[in-house]
């Protein structure tokens, strides 16, 4: 059995593939693309080590930016709730 080498370029261009096809499972993007479920599974892992893989939705810097963010819009949602319940009791107060 002959081993295939795979480009820098190939691999790059096949984890954005993965990235841009997020509706589709990863088994599906490896044949879609031609290269076995390990193989595609390994270019993810070294790339979320190296810290090559995208994001996605707002491209944080890292995942403890992506968390603060997420954690600071819950925050607001939940002050914002808070008033919403203060305007409730007032009005049934009265």
């Amino acid at each position: 059995m002959v081993r295939r080498q795979f480009t820098k370029q190939f691999k790059e261009d096949a984890l954005a593939y993965v990235h841009d096809h997020s509706d589709l499972s990863v088994n599906a993007c490896a044949c879609n693309l031609g290269i076995s479920l390990s193989t595609l599974h390994g270019w993810i892992k070294k790339a979320k080590e190296t810290g090559e893989v995208h994001r996605g939705s707002g491209n944080y810097a890292s995942d403890e930016t992506k968390e603060n963010a997420r954690l600071r819009r819950e925050l607001q949602d939940t002050k914002d709730a808070l008033e919403i319940l203060k305007k409730a009791i007032s009005i049934l107060g009265d």
